[in-house]
């Protein structure tokens, strides 16, 4: 199980780094088109600012025993940044994950342990390690789509590759779009590096991931992870994708693209 130490870390690392970057952003910049297709930059810096100030009501309604944060609340807070100049947001952004990671960083060794937090949409509460990753998988795909807007060779933070890569929970589900499939099925046998892994990503009615790759499968893929992550989250076009990907058989990129479509 991962560490929430190691979580935090990372979501440290990548909010200095993408608040750097933020901080030189003018006008132009921040109207650019974004990795994300229906948002600009300055809209996927809003998304993460809101994020991070609902994450933050919501973690420290755990730490206070409270409730958590409703669909009205979260409401305003959409309504509130939607109506924001690209400035406002891009500073607003910086204030509002500032603000989120040192509370992360203010939990106590017993904290980081024990407390669960109502997220709101999953059946239980989730430890710290979980809603933490959880934060630093929509910090670290959307920094992506910021810094993709200049750089079309864009890769992830590879500290939180780390820690994404065989996170819970587990969204593939939720991320996939298995009636793209038209009843076909299929096993890749896929294979990482940096971290290097290797795992099953089993395609059907329910697509799923395990780590059962002993049996015949009916594909290969090999990849970095940074990409494997980009790829189930819509983000690995083919001008995004490096040329050290490989795939054999049922691997076919644009399927898999056509899959996960992205969120």
């Amino acid at each position: 199980m991962t560490s929430p130490d190691t979580v935090i870390t990372a979501l440290r690392t990548g909010h200095d780094s993408l608040a750097a970057a933020v901080s030189s952003f003018g006008g132009d910049e921040l109207a650019r088109p974004s990795g994300s297709a229906e948002w600009d930059v300055s809209e996927v810096l809003s998304h993460l600012g809101s994020g991070a100030e609902i994450a933050r009501a919501t973690l420290r309604a755990a730490l206070d025993g409270d409730p958590a944060p409703g669909r009205d609340f979260m409401q305003s807070v959409w309504d509130r940044w939607n109506a924001m100049t690209r400035e406002q947001r891009a500073d607003g952004f910086a204030r509002s994950s500032q603000a989120l990671t040192e509370l992360y960083e203010s939990l106590g060794p017993g904290t980081r342990t024990s407390l669960r937090i109502d997220l709101g949409f999953l059946p239980e509460p989730v430890d710290v390690a979980t809603a933490g990753r959880m934060r630093l998988s929509e910090l670290t795909l959307h920094a992506w789509d910021v810094r993709v807007a200049f750089d079309e060779h864009a890769t992830l933070a590879p500290e939180a590759t780390r820690e994404l890569l065989h996170g819970a929970p587990d969204l593939l589900g939720w991320a996939a779009k298995p009636e793209r499939l038209k009843g076909e099925h299929a096993v890749v046998h896929v294979t990482t590096t940096e971290p290097a892994s290797e795992f099953a990503l089993r395609l059907g009615e329910r697509i799923s991931v395990d780590f059962d790759v002993a049996g015949e499968a009916d594909g290969t893929l090999l990849l970095p992870a940074e990409s494997w992550l980009r790829l189930v989250a819509g983000r690995l076009a083919p001008r995004h994708t490096p040329g050290s990907v490989a795939t054999t058989g049922a691997a076919d990129l644009d399927l898999l693209r056509h899959v996960f479509p992205g969120y």
